[in-house]
């Protein structure tokens, strides 16, 4: 395309935001309107950095690779590898925040997770001390804090 059409196309698209521009401030207030004044000025400000141009070019590549697609076992396989990664990747968040919640719940119910770590199969907790002995002494002072802490669902 010639410069001339490249200044009709961005003089089109900044009418049209105009005018979307117009109806938000009258509609919807300054901060709609102010938004929307900041997309009316994109077009021109692309056009004028010279962006406007590769952005088409770029939309018109991935509009070719799209409709070139065949059904070509090879293509579709790779479609299908990046559906199950992003699958993948969203059940392991899932499981994530489970377990991050199991292990909320357990520090909540006063608890230290003890039996969970048995239960995963992990060593006991309790299997290295040697009973209430071994918890260092506490003085006066420390024993308040950690009663106002306790109090407060802090440990």
């Amino acid at each position: 395309m010639e410069g001339t059409t490249w200044a009709a196309l961005t003089a089109a698209l900044t009418v049209a935001g105009a005018i979307w521009t117009w109806i938000a401030f009258r509609r919807r207030g300054a901060a709609n309107g102010l938004r929307a004044l900041g997309f009316t000025l994109l077009p021109a400000a692309a056009w004028l950095t010279g962006t406007l141009e590769m952005v088409v070019d770029i939309a018109g590549s991935v509009t070719d690779w799209a409709t070139s697609l065949v059904f070509d076992v090879r293509t579709w396989v790779g479609v299908g590898l990046a559906g199950l990664a992003v699958l993948l990747w969203v059940v392991s968040g899932i499981l994530r925040d489970r377990q991050l919640a199991r292990a909320q719940a357990a520090k909540a119910a006063g608890t230290d997770g003890r039996a969970t770590r048995g239960r995963q199969g992990l060593p006991e907790a309790s299997s290295t001390r040697s009973g209430p002995t071994s918890k260092p002494a506490v003085d006066d002072e420390m024993a308040d804090i950690e009663a106002l802490l306790r109090k407060r669902g802090i440990e």
